[in-house]
């Protein structure tokens, strides 16, 4: 339990704070890779189990769910414990649960071992940001999270083509077993290559009553905005789940205010910029997998195109999000996050409304795709950068569980809004060319707006911090 120095050949270099930075990417990159290349199994889990796909599912609402309820709290005990502990360890749990899904021989099994996989997710994404925040020098911050972004977008990116790689070599029990060899560099490099955890909160008992009111509250707002997108926002169940997440966060904030030592800190979302960052972040990852979610419909029910050909043309939004995303770092480093990021949600929000009104086929959305991504690109690093230097440096994990929830709770929302309108404009499970038009259209406008709404949450930033 007690985090060892690197060796002196590390500690010699001045660059080693870079060697954390990339040490911390390679879990960036598995993260986002194992996120997208399950999704790409069901069928064939489906097949393989004899199982209805309500059950499949959980394949991966396991995962997120567990995700979503204990990121925050993992930020938390890492800024007391030490930050290199949870994330190498997390390492560990994520690479032995990856083969224990390899060999799972049934689905309730395979179940609960992804939900274990997803623990270790925690302990590595509720470090991830915080890591580098606290090695980097402040005035390559930016860059540094930059870089994180890019590696993100390269594993969102390449996880459906690998996936599908993989199951056609072998079977979908090679998806999970590729994390054995990333999961051994990454134990090795984070015990030998990560600096001592420095700017540690004081030791607290930590807040069990937050926890047990955080973690529901998590839960059912992520499913009910996962259930909205099979049976809409007035359904019965997603109506339940939203009152039910709205007594205990109401709950969660009361115990908050009057805890000794809070598992989050209510004083940090005093600061313009943190809000302002948190805030439109969530808005911008809900316009990332909102756009993910509706274009295959436009590529393969409007365009004709094949499965292949369509994922190919979607790759181009986060293949122009990774190119951007170390640029965009590296530029908030001299003019600071407002900029970029007001731009960056600006650019996206225009790239839809041009793929609402022009449908031009499948290379003027390529070109449009083009456009949301280096939007998206500007848009990322810098205002991670902006949330992580706004916050304490004895609060960093805590700052970095937030960030990453806000992913979660954004991926959800913007997939249930889509669904929702693309449903509803379209009126149909299987809309003809016409009504998939419409549908897009009334999607791609709804996410322009978000996209917009996030720009202008991002000009709220102001001061040094921001930058």
């Amino acid at each position: 339990m007690t985090e060892p120095d690197p060796p002196a050949w590390v500690l010699d270099r001045p660059d080693a704070h870079w060697l954390a930075v990339y040490t911390v990417c390679i879990g960036a990159f598995m993260g986002q890779l194992d996120a997208s290349i399950v999704t790409v199994a069901f069928p064939t889990l489906q097949q393989h189990f004899g199982a209805p796909m309500g059950e499949v599912e959980w394949v991966a609402l396991s995962y997120l769910l567990v995700l979503v309820a204990a990121v925050v709290a993992a930020g938390r005990f890492s800024d007391m414990v030490g930050r290199k502990l949870l994330y190498t360890y997390g390492f560990a749990l994520f690479t032995l649960a990856s083969v224990a899904c390899g060999f799972a021989p049934n689905l309730p099994s395979l179940i609960v071992f992804r939900a274990i996989q997803g623990l270790g997710a925690v302990m590595l994404q509720a470090n991830s940001v915080a890591l580098i925040a606290t090695s980097i020098p402040r005035a390559t911050l930016g860059r540094a999270i930059g870089i994180q972004g890019a590696f993100q977008a390269l594993g969102l990116a390449l996880g459906p083509s690998v996936g599908g790689l993989l199951i056609a070599l072998g079977g979908w029990r090679l998806i999970f077993f590729v994390n054995l060899p990333a999961g051994i560099l990454g134990c090795v490099a984070g015990w030998y290559l990560l600096p001592r955890s420095r700017y540690l909160a004081k030791r607290a008992p930590f807040d069990w009553w937050g926890l047990a009111l955080f973690a529901p509250a998590s839960v059912a707002l992520f499913g009910a905005l996962s259930r909205a997108r099979e049976t809409g926002f007035d359904s019965t169940p997603v109506v339940g789940m939203f009152a039910l997440a709205i007594l205990f966060l109401i709950a969660f904030l009361l115990r908050e205010t009057r805890a000794h030592a809070p598992m989050v800190d209510l004083r940090l979302f005093r600061n313009a910029a943190f809000s302002a960052g948190i805030a439109s972040g969530l808005l911008s990852y809900a316009v990332l997998f909102g756009i993910l979610f509706v274009v295959p419909f436009l590529t393969e029910r409007g365009f004709g195109l094949s499965t292949g050909t369509s994922g190919l043309v979607l790759t181009v939004l986060p293949a122009a999000l990774g190119i951007t995303a170390p640029y965009a770092g590296r530029l908030a480093d001299r003019v600071g996050a407002r900029p970029l990021t007001v731009a960056g949600m600006t650019l996206s929000g225009l790239g839809l409304l041009m793929a609402a009104f022009w449908h031009g086929g499948p290379a003027a959305l390529a070109v449009e795709l083009v456009i949301m991504g280096i939007g998206l690109g500007l848009f990322t690093p810098p205002n991670n950068a902006a949330i992580m230097a706004s916050a304490p440096q004895t609060q960093s994990g805590s700052a970095g569980g937030l960030l990453n929830m806000t992913r979660s709770i954004g991926t959800a929302l913007g997939v249930a809004l889509a669904a929702l309108v693309f449903g509803f404009a379209s009126g149909s499970d299987h809309p003809a060319h016409a009504l998939t038009m419409q549908g897009f259209a009334a999607t791609a406008v709804l996410l322009a707006v978000l996209a917009l709404l996030a720009a202008g949450l991002a000009a709220l930033r102001g001061g040094k911090a921001s930058a």
